[in-house]
Formats: C-alpha cells, sequence, structure tokens
C-alpha cells in the first residue's frame, strides 16, 4: 500500500511538472538561430516543389516497370456460370425442350510477343532515359532552392542591418530633439528648429516600423521556402558578413561557362530530351515491321440439366403407323419409346472430360493503315526537332546567365566600393552638421537633410554589400561550388 501511495505521487508530480511546462511556467528554450545551411538543408527535405518532383520520380520508376512488363507474357483467367430456363436446346441430345439448364465454363489464356519491330526494347531504354531525365530536373529543382534560400536568407540579413540603422538614426534623433528642446526653452534657437526636429523624429519612427515589416515579411518568404509554420518565432543566426575576395572572380566568364557546360543539370536535361526524342522515332519505326505472337489457351466446361441415358417401349401406344406395304394393304408399324432421363455427370468429370487445348502463332504484317505509321514517324521527328531547338537554346541561355552573372558580380563590387567611399563622404558631412548645429551654425531643417543622406548612404553600402555577396555566390554555384556562405 505504502509503495502504490509513492507509485501515485510520483505520477502526480510528474504530471503537474509538464503542465506547467506546457503552460510555460518553466523557462523556455531559447529560440533556435539558423544557419544558411541549416535553411538549405531543411529546404531540400521539406519543401513542396521538390517534394513534387520527387513524386516525378516515383511515376518514371512506374514507367519503367510498365516497360519492362511489355517482355513479360500477359496470362487471363475467364469463368462464367449461366442460366438457361424454357425453351431450349438441350446440350447433350440437341433437341428443344422446356427445362432448366445451368452451364459452366473456364478458360486460361496466356500471349507472348516474340516480335514486335524491337518496340519493348525500345520503350525500356525510353523508360531508363526518363527515369535519368527525372533524376536531372530533380536535381535542377534542388539547385534553384538552395540559391532562392540563399537570396532570402541574404535578404533577411539586409533588413535586419538596415533595421539596426534606423533605430540608431531614431536614437540620434530623439537626442537632438531633447537638446533642441532645451534651447528653445532657453531661448537660443527659435521654436520652427524644434517643429523640424520633431516631424524629423516621426519621420524617423516610420522609418523603423516599415524597417521592422520588411523584416518580418522576409523571414515569412524564407519560412516558406523551408515549410515552416511559425515563421513569427524563426529568425537567423546574427553574423557580420564580411566581404571576401573569391578565386572564382580571378577566372573569365568563358572558363565558368566551359565547366558549366559539363556539370549543369540544365544543359543535361535537353541532352537527355534529345535522346529521348531519338527513342521515339525507333519505337514509331517498329511499327513498319511486322508482329509475331505465340498464344496459348486451355478451356473446359460442365453442364447441370438432365441427359438421356437410354429408352423403353411407351407402354401407351406401343407401335404407331408410319405408312403401308404397297399393294398389300398392311400397316407399317414403328415401336414408339421414352427416354430414361439421368442425372449429369459429377462436375470434376464433366471438366476433366470436356477441357481442350489451343496453342499456335499469329502473325500481324501491316500493310496499309492511314498512313498512320508513316504519320507517327513524322511526329517523332519533328518533337526530335523540337528537342534539338530546345539543347541550342539551353546552351544559349546558360552562356548568357554566366556572363550576365559574371558581369552583375563584377558590377556589384564596383557598387559596393563605390558605396563604401560614398558612406565616408557622408559620414564626415554628417559629423560635420551635427558640430554646426551644436552651434547655431545650422537650423534643424539643414541637419536634417544632411542626416537622410547619410542614412541613405548606410542602407545603399548594406544593398550594396549583400548583393555582392549573393552575385558571387551566383557565380561560384555555376562553377560548381556549393551555396555557402561564412
Amino acid at each position: 500500500m505504502k509503495n502504490n501511495f509513492r507509485l501515485l505521487a510520483f505520477v502526480l508530480l510528474f504530471g503537474l511538472s509538464l503542465h506547467a511546462q506546457v503552460k510555460g511556467d518553466q523557462p523556455a528554450a531559447p529560440d533556435k538561430k539558423w544557419t544558411l545551411m541549416e535553411c538549405v538543408q531543411h529546404a531540400l527535405k521539406n519543401n513542396i516543389t521538390i517534394k513534387q518532383t520527387d513524386l516525378d520520380n516515383n511515376l518514371a520508376g512506374i514507367d519503367k516497370k510498365d516497360a519492362f512488363g511489355n517482355f513479360l507474357p500477359s496470362i487471363n483467367a475467364s469463368a462464367s456460370h449461366s442460366w438457361n430456363i424454357g425453351l431450349n436446346q438441350n446440350i447433350t441430345t440437341g433437341l428443344l425442350e422446356n427445362q432448366t439448364t445451368q452451364f459452366t465454363s473456364a478458360g486460361v489464356q496466356i500471349g507472348v510477343d516474340i516480335f514486335k519491330g524491337l518496340q519493348n526494347q525500345n520503350r525500356l531504354r525510353r523508360a531508363n532515359l526518363s527515369v535519368l531525365a527525372a533524376q536531372y530536373n530533380s536535381s535542377k529543382v534542388r539547385d534553384d532552392i538552395s540559391l532562392n534560400v540563399a537570396n532570402a536568407f541574404l535578404q533577411i540579413l539586409f533588413n535586419k542591418e538596415n533595421l539596426k540603422v534606423q533605430k540608431e538614426q531614431l536614437g540620434i534623433n530623439q537626442k537632438q530633439q531633447e537638446r533642441i528642446n532645451a534651447l528653445v526653452d532657453a531661448g537660443s534657437i527659435p521654436r520652427g528648429d524644434l517643429l523640424d526636429m520633431n516631424a524629423t523624429v516621426a519621420s524617423s519612427k516610420q522609418a523603423v516600423i516599415a524597417a521592422e515589416n520588411t523584416l518580418l515579411i522576409s523571414k515569412l518568404s524564407l519560412a516558406q521556402l523551408l515549410q515552416l509554420d511559425d515563421f513569427e518565432t524563426f529568425d537567423i543566426e546574427d553574423r557580420d558578413y564580411l566581404i571576401q575576395e573569391s578565386p572564382t572572380m580571378n577566372e573569365t566568364a568563358k572558363t565558368i561557362y566551359d565547366k558549366a557546360k559539363e556539370t549543369r543539370v540544365e544543359l543535361k536535361i535537353a541532352r537527355t530530351n534529345m535522346e529521348i526524342a531519338e527513342r521515339d522515332i525507333k519505337i514509331a519505326r517498329g511499327t513498319y515491321y511486322p508482329t509475331l505472337q505465340g498464344f496459348y489457351s486451355f478451356t473446359t466446361r460442365a453442364a447441370y440439366a438432365d441427359q438421356v441415358v437410354g429408352v423403353i417401349p411407351d407402354p401407351n401406344t406401343p407401335f404407331s403407323v408410319i405408312g403401308q406395304v404397297e399393294g398389300t394393304g398392311q400397316n407399317v408399324l414403328s415401336p414408339n419409346v421414352l427416354p430414361v432421363v439421368g442425372k449429369p455427370d459429377p462436375v470434376i468429370d464433366q471438366f476433366s472430360d470436356n477441357k481442350g487445348h489451343s496453342f499456335g502463332l499469329q502473325l500481324n504484317i501491316p500493310i496499309l493503315n492511314g498512313f498512320a505509321a508513316r504519320n507517327g514517324v513524322e511526329r517523332a521527328k519533328v518533337a526530335r526537332d523540337r528537342s534539338q531547338i530546345a539543347l541550342s537554346q539551353a546552351e544559349l541561355d546558360l552562356e548568357r546567365n554566366i556572363y550576365q552573372a559574371f558581369t552583375d558580380a563584377k558590377g556589384a563590387l564596383n557598387a559596393y566600393e563605390s558605396a563604401l567611399a560614398a558612406l565616408e563622404a557622408r559620414q564626415e558631412a554628417f559629423n560635420y552638421a551635427k558640430e554646426k548645429l551644436a552651434v547655431g551654425m545650422m537650423n534643424a531643417f539643414e541637419f536634417n537633410q544632411a542626416q537622410t543622406l547619410f542614412v541613405n548612404a548606410q542602407s545603399e553600402l548594406l544593398r550594396a554589400k549583400y548583393d555582392y555577396i549573393f552575385r558571387v555566390k551566383v557565380v561560384e554555384f555555376y562553377f560548381g561550388i556549393p551555396i555557402n556562405i561564412n
């Protein structure tokens, strides 16, 4: 009894502790800070688009099973049971009789393609190519998701830094507001300066709110890519990502393109589709050839009706007149008989006695079918030509994208360096404006203009910084370097 009481007390205490944790009475664990690699890996496992491509891979695998199944024989079994009521032909005597009969039949049919113009072989090879194309497409989708995640990740970093800038400027403006308010109370400066500074503080508060909303929306975008439900608590790690020189940027755009032509899945998909189109032509040409099929059939049956097993003389009319002997006048008599009806044979015996086999070969030679075979080949050739054009277009698109990415990265570096120089100049101008405002040589309106230019320079530097980081990652990605930010 004592041990039971202790056990009950332990269960109650455990339940209360668990309830307290659920209700928040216990301190919650700190929110997770996601790194870029964690975001990419989580997206590759949970993104909806990737799940859809995985389903496409499954369908391609099923199509391959279908193509392999064409080599196997077809085996089908059939069975039927029927009732015949009323005037029906007796299956034993062949006479029409009023009776109820039942008839059961069963059979097995087997067919196999011996020659079909190599269509089955070509369909299997096409199915293998389709599986490969689906895998390439899945890889491309994963690459696109990785780039999108990296872009969304960097966008959050930019919005975080921009929010810090806006909050810092709000703090500076509030301090200037307090100082100007004191100077106005002392009569040192006109009240108009205070009104201008109040407007500046209000504008800074609006900028902070706008930056907070933008940050929230950017978190939502990344959380949706990761398939996370609670985006409001979602956050990434706070780090200062510095501009680093990438060895890939020392390469030429042509070198990057030459390597990308060997590794990028866009071209692999186009080449595989080209091979599929070539295989479709061979499948279509297979309809020109004769086809040879082998078949085998087994059937058996059984009847459920009374059957005639013999005859006996009719006791009522033993004889009947069927004619006369010519010249004598004597009648010709014929004995009248009645059938002796017996039960049908056992079903198993009937199935054994009535079984039959049928086998042979069937040759089909196409001669004229409304030009269907020829038109099928022509359609397959048109599809092949489309695949050739698509391959050429994919090569052009890849070349344009790489040269564009390389040029954008170079331009982003120049933009960052220019923004850095502009920020240094705006920083000095802003510091000078603060000094002039402190000694009364500048009013609040002029100070607000100098501060606005300084804040814009800070935001522009942040934008140029993360834009350059992303542009470089795109170039590295084409060069075969996985997405990562150190």
